[in-house]
C-alpha cells in the first residue's frame, strides 16, 4: 500500500496544482463505503465546491486539503491501491509505472478496472484554463472524510510520531520502544507508535538497523536502539527526497530485492564484504517480512525459544495491529451493470451514454 513517501508525493502533487486556486466543480462517484461518515457523495462536492485551496498537508499516511472560508476540509487516505491523477499528466503507482495513455480519462488501468471517487476541476494557472485531478481507488479500501481540524480530530489525532514532521528524540524513542514486549516490525507498522510507516519502510529501517524483524521490543540493546533510532529518520527521509521514485532508492537497500518471494530468480543482494547475501521471508506482524540472515540475527535466547515449524516461515510472536487503515476488509466488486445520474451543483448537468465498466461521476 502507499506509504509516508507516496502520500508525500502525492500532498506536493496537489499542492502544485491547486495551491491558490479555486475548486471550480466537483464531480463525485457513489460509494458509501469510501466516502466514511457523509450522508451521500454529494455532500463532499457541495462542501468544497467554490472554494479556495490554501495549503495542502499530510500526516503520516493521511493528507488533507485546507480550504479558504468556513467549512470542512477534505482528509483522504489511500487505503491500498488510490493514487492521484492529473488530466494529461502520466501517473506514478506505488511500485509501478502506468503504462497507460495520460489522454485516457478518466483514468483506466492495468486492466483492472480503477474506481475512479472524484474529479477536482481547478482553476488554472492560466487564466481561463481548468486542471481536473481524480482520487480513484481500485480496491476500495481508501477513506474520503470531511473534516474541520484535521490534525485536532481522528483519525489523526490518534497517530503516532511522524518521521518527518515530528520524530521524538532518543530517549523519547528509546522509553516507547522498550516499554513493549512485542515483535519490533509489529511496533514498526502500528500507527499509533509510527505513523505513515508501512511494510517496505519497516524492513528497511530493521535492515538498515541490523535488527531482526521479530525481535521483541524489551530485549533490544542500547546501541540498536540507537541505530533504529536513527534509520527510522534516514529512510523516511532518503524516500520522500527520492519523491517515492523506487528507481532512485540506494542500490544497497533491500527495497531492491524483497519482493523476489515465491519467484525463481536468483538473488543478486550482496553484503558490504562482497559476499551473497540470503534474503529471507518470514511472516511478523500478520505481514511478510523480508530481511537478510547474514546481517539480521536474533538473540539466541529467543531463537532458542522457536519452534522448528516457525523457524522456516511463520512468526510465533504474537502479531501487534497492522498498519493498514482497514486490515480486515476485503474488496468488493461493483455491479458493471449499474447506473447513477449525474448531477451539477453551479453548472448545467450534461447528460452522457453510459459507458461499460466504468463508475458514473456527478458533478457539483
Amino acid at each position: 500500500m502507499p506509504e509516508l513517501p507516496e502520500v508525500e508525493r502525492a500532498t506536493t502533487l496537489l499542492r502544485s496544482i491547486a495551491k491558490g486556486n479555486k475548486i471550480i466543480r466537483v464531480e463525485t462517484s457513489e460509494d458509501t463505503l469510501v466516502f466514511h461518515g457523509l450522508s451521500s457523495h454529494e455532500d463532499f462536492g457541495r462542501e468544497i465546491s467554490g472554494r479556495v485551496v490554501k495549503d495542502t498537508f499530510r500526516y503520516g499516511k493521511y493528507f488533507y486539503i485546507e480550504l479558504e472560508g468556513a467549512g470542512k476540509m477534505p482528509l483522504l487516505h489511500f487505503g491500498m491501491t488510490g493514487m492521484l491523477h492529473v488530466r494529461g499528466q502520466s501517473t506514478l503507482q506505488y511500485r509501478n509505472k502506468i503504462h497507460e495513455s495520460p489522454d485516457i480519462w478518466p483514468p483506466k488501468f492495468m486492466k483492472v478496472h480503477s474506481s475512479v471517487l472524484f474529479i477536482l476541476h481547478i482553476e488554472g494557472k492560466t487564466p481561463g484554463t481548468t486542471t481536473e485531478l481524480a482520487f480513484s481507488d481500485a480496491r476500495r479500501l481508501g477513506r474520503i472524510r470531511l473534516v474541520i481540524r484535521p490534525r485536532e480530530e481522528p483519525p489523526i489525532s490518534g497517530l503516532g510520531f511522524d518521521p518527518i514532521l515530528s520524530m521524538p528524540p532518543l530517549c523519547e524513542f528509546q522509553a516507547l520502544v522498550l516499554k513493549r514486549s512485542c515483535p519490533i516490525k509489529a511496533l514498526l507498522l502500528d500507527q499509533s507508535f509510527s505513523a505513515g510507516v508501512g511494510n517496505y519502510l519497516a524492513d528497511e529501517i530493521l535492515y538498515q538497523a541490523k535488527v531482526h524483524p521479530e525481535q521483541r521490543c524489551n530485549t533490544l540493546q542500547q546501541r540498536q536502539v540507537e541505530a533504529l533510532h536513527r534509520e527510522v529518520a534516514d529512510v523516511c527521509r532518503i524516500a520522500v527526497e527520492a519523491n517515492a521514485d523506487d528507481d532512485k532508492y540506494p542500490s544497497h537497500w533491500i527495497f531492491k530485492h524483497r519482493w523476489g518471494k515465491g519467484k525463481k530468480t536468483q538473488q543478486s543482494m550482496m553484503l558490504p564484504s562482497g559476499e551473497p547475501a540470503t534474503v529471507k521471508w518470514i511472516t511478523v506482524g500478520g505481514r511478510t517480512s523480508a530481511f537478510v540472515a547474514e546481517v539480521q540475527c536474533l538473540p539466541h535466547k529467543q531463537r532458542a525459544g522457536k519452534t522448528e515449524a516457525a523457524a522456516d516461515d511463520e512468526s510465533d510472536l504474537t502479531p501487534l495491529s497492522s498498519d493498514d487503515e482497514h486490515p480486515a476488509a476485503s474488496p468488493r466488486k461493483r455491479k458493471v451493470k449499474s447506473e447513477t445520474r449525474r448531477k451539477s451543483v453551479g453548472s448545467a448537468s450534461t447528460a452522457e451514454p453510459l459507458r461499460e465498466k466504468r463508475p458514473r461521476l456527478k458533478k457539483h
